[in-house]
């Protein structure tokens, strides 16, 4: 068993901060190769980043939910795409901890291990002797060129019973990667495609989705501990939400930067700041940047509470947690959009950062996992005394 200082959330998230002037000095050239540069990932790696969601005994951090949030808004304030792959990196991560020990013990002998993933049951999976055999493509898998492992969805057809989704955890060199990561939004992530073909995958290494949505889960040693007994979907929301936060906070670090001096075109304002629509829109995205804020550690504060307390998480709550991910996508995107539109003809070159922030946020704002509308349908559904109409809750 390891043993390692556990660093506190404010240092944490001061590591994040100092990472500010490399991540800004590398985030254009990682849009245009389409992924993370290694300088980048190396840095994220040496400052602990990717450990949060690894267990103590391992030389994890088992950092709550608060922490990921704010470590991820640091980052995201600087680069969405590696704020994004950082989070999407503690998911899979955290559902690792669900499996057997034993499969713990395998992925976790790597340092500073980074895995990769995904929700969407694209694939399918056939009964093998002493596991499954697994055939398809899954798409959107943010930092798959820089991982070790791959969590992946697949729907297990078999001789007895209905098909039913399962989890399994492989290699990321028993798969093939797709490049076909060409977007206009969070380009840096090489969000690439994935294909298994005739892939064998031991059965200690799978797990039924029905019963990790449940809550039921694998690991023994870690049972008991505070973040690892809380539901996928709450985790996973709680975990989403730093980067559309920081992208608020990015984007009003670039208008204040460009600020002064400014004037608007074609009026007499000599300044842009003396002129009242510039107050207002200042005003607005910064109150909707808070309020982006509060829905955001709200969540995490659910997550945190519910962890340290073990209380039976109810229907309302769950879908909660995904209305507050939703808000924070939607009032984030608000915000930036204000600024964005307060910031001139003059922002649409490629070298003023806020232009990477406008279709970062945007890409965010369409993800199925994170869209405000999708969120918000849910929570009302349930408000209104309805059953839920997806699993993913």
């Amino acid at each position: 068993m390891l043993t390692a200082d556990i660093p506190t959330r404010a240092q944490l998230v001061q590591r994040a901060v100092e990472l500010a002037p490399l991540l800004k000095k590398n985030a254009a050239q990682a849009e245009q190769d389409g992924r993370l540069q290694d300088e980048t990932v190396e840095a994220l790696a040496d400052a602990g980043l990717f450990r949060l969601r690894v267990p103590k005994r391992y030389g994890g951090y088992e950092s709550d939910t608060r922490t990921l949030v704010d470590v991820a808004a640091a980052l995201g304030r600087a680069d969405g795409a590696a704020a994004w792959t950082t989070a999407v990196y503690w998911i899979p991560t955290w559902m690792t901890c669900l499996f057997p020990d034993s499969v713990q013990d395998e992925v976790f002998s790597t340092p500073d291990v980074r895995i990769c993933g995904t929700l969407s049951p694209s694939a399918l999976a056939t009964p093998a002797p002493g596991g499954i055999t697994v055939n398809g493509k899954w798409g959107f898998v943010s930092g798959a060129r820089h991982s070790h492992w791959q969590e992946i969805i697949a729907v297990l057809q078999g001789p007895d019973g209905p098909p039913q989704p399962v989890m399994a955890l492989v290699p990321i060199d028993e798969l093939t990667i797709i490049d076909d990561w060409d977007t206009s939004g969070l380009r840096a992530t090489g969000s690439v495609s994935t294909v298994a073909q005739d892939l064998f995958v031991p059965q200690e290494r799978v797990l039924p989705l029905g019963a990790i949505l449940q809550g039921s889960y694998a690991s023994e040693l870690n049972a008991d501990t505070p973040v690892y007994r809380v539901p996928l979907l709450p985790v996973a929301s709680a975990s989403s939400v730093g980067t559309a936060l920081g992208l608020a906070h990015a984007a009003r670090d670039t208008f204040f930067e460009r600020l002064p001096g400014r004037t608007i075109t074609y009026t007499s304002y000599q300044q842009q700041a003396e002129a009242p629509l510039t107050h207002f829109q200042a005003a607005e995205a910064t109150l909707k940047s808070d309020q982006a804020e509060f829905h955001a550690h709200r969540l995490a504060a659910l997550v945190d509470g519910k962890g340290e307390s073990g209380d039976t998480w109810t229907l309302e709550e769950r879908a909660r947690a995904r209305a507050d991910l939703g808000a924070v996508c939607r009032l984030a995107k608000e915000a930036v959009d204000l600024f964005a539109s307060a910031s001139g003809g003059s922002s649409i070159y490629r070298d003023i950062p806020i232009q990477r922030v406008v279709r970062d946020i945007q890409a965010i704002n369409l993800h199925a996992l994170m869209n405000p509308n999708t969120n918000n349908e849910l929570y009302g559904r349930i408000l209104c005394g309805q059953e839920p109409n997806t699993l993913y809750i």
